[in-house]
């Protein structure tokens, strides 16, 4: 790599060409956001949303593959002949929630990606940068993002990065890595009340397990996090439950702690089955999420972009957010997934407190803003090798 850093005149007429692009595209971001809001549509089953924005792209000049990746509401959006030397993945995400529709502000956070996408295209020859837009469906439960990177899908970039929405402002939001299994006991089914004894209560096991983890939790790390919930219990209370399940979430700050810990609920699920004399058995709910890897000279950057576009950093990057696969992207290449505030200090997110704000003003207000970080930081890291390679350095310790 070079060690050329364009010059700062020209650096200020390309800041000023991505501003004015950014107003130039904001309706058609609003226009979009408002539409995804009013559409939602649930992890894996994004149907319209995703073709809604692969249209869009495509009538802006994009070169679309849709779907992509083996996920049918995937899209990989390339703008040019994708010659250029280096290549940035911007990250699309646009499921919603069961019942409460956009409260993670995907609708936003999507509009956002697109906006930068559009505003970034006049700077691709100036950066030597090929400006992906991605299309990663099932954020919410699915694990999109991981498809995709198995699939090879997103591979091969310098850089990857969207912006989430939240109560505060953050560089880099804690998330902790994540493994979903689903149990399922079998048993043998009896009457209750003529021969239990002749039964093998698949729920029992299921009781067991839950028994046995909380008694783990006392012997793991105070960042670890196992919550779950019974699936299935019976059907009748005058009979045996024969089948019986549960779900599992075990969540580290550490991928591999998260393993280890989800080695450990194993343990509790078949010392269960043993006790109660009952079969289980595991099947996974969702590709792993890993935690969100940080980069250093990276995050100084951003740091920079939030301090000129006035935004305070106001949140506490040491509270857990809760877990993304973009972590997954963060072992692929540099990532960035910076949080922007849209609802006051305070609004959990997967509430409809949060949707309304994700919904209204404060959702189409940080459309821009969100557009301008991601912007700014591509400008910023692409116009300086050296900086560039310091990223690239950083990511592969």
């Amino acid at each position: 790599m070079d060690s050329k850093r364009i010059d700062e005149p020209q650096i200020e007429e390309l800041r000023a060409l991505l501003q004015k692009e950014i107003l130039r595209y904001t309706p058609l971001a609003e226009e979009l956001s408002d539409w995804l809001f009013r559409h939602p549509e649930t992890s894996g089953r994004e149907a319209a949303s995703s073709k809604r924005i692969a249209e869009l792209l495509e009538a802006e000049g994009y070169q679309v593959t849709y779907p992509v990746g083996g996920l049918d509401t995937a899209f990989k959006a390339v703008f040019g002949n994708n010659t250029h030397r280096r290549k940035i993945g911007i990250m699309t995400e646009y499921d919603a929630l069961p019942e409460i529709g956009h409260a993670c502000g995907h609708n936003v956070s999507a509009a956002i990606s697109v906006l930068a996408g559009l505003a970034l295209r006049p700077l691709q020859d100036a950066l030597d940068l090929d400006v992906h837009v991605i299309g990663t469906p099932a954020e919410e439960r699915g694990g999109g993002k991981a498809t995709l990177i198995e699939n090879g899908v997103i591979a091969g970039y310098d850089m990857a990065m969207m912006v989430h929405l939240f109560d505060s402002n953050l560089l880099s939001p804690l998330c902790l890595a994540l493994r979903g299994n689903t149990y399922k006991f079998k048993g043998k089914s009896a009457h209750g009340a003529a021969a239990p004894w002749e039964g093998k209560n698949a729920l029992n096991g299921v009781q067991l397990m839950f028994h046995g983890i909380d008694m783990l939790r006392q012997h793991v790390k105070p960042d670890v996090r196992i919550h779950g919930i019974i699936r299935e219990g019976g059907q009748i209370p005058n009979t045996v439950p024969e089948e019986a399940s549960c779900e599992f979430y075990v969540r580290a700050e550490d991928k591999d702690y998260a393993d280890e810990v989800q080695r450990l609920v194993d343990d509790c699920a078949n010392g269960a089955a043993i006790a109660t004399q009952t079969r289980c058995e595991k099947t996974s709910s969702f590709p792993s999420y890993s935690n969100l890897k940080k980069n250093g000279p990276g995050l100084d950057v951003l740091a920079r972009v939030y301090e000129e576009l006035g935004l305070d950093l106001n949140g506490d990057p040491g509270k857990i957010f809760a877990s993304t696969d973009a972590g997954n992207v963060s072992y692929v290449c540099p990532t960035f997934h910076p949080c922007l505030q849209i609802a006051p200090t305070g609004t959990a997110l997967h509430t409809l407190d949060f949707a309304e704000y994700a919904g209204g003003e404060a959702g189409r207000k940080a459309l821009a803003v969100g557009a301008r970080i991601i912007g700014l930081q591509s400008l910023k890291i692409f116009s300086d090798a050296r900086l560039l390679a310091d990223v690239a350095r950083d990511f592969s310790k």
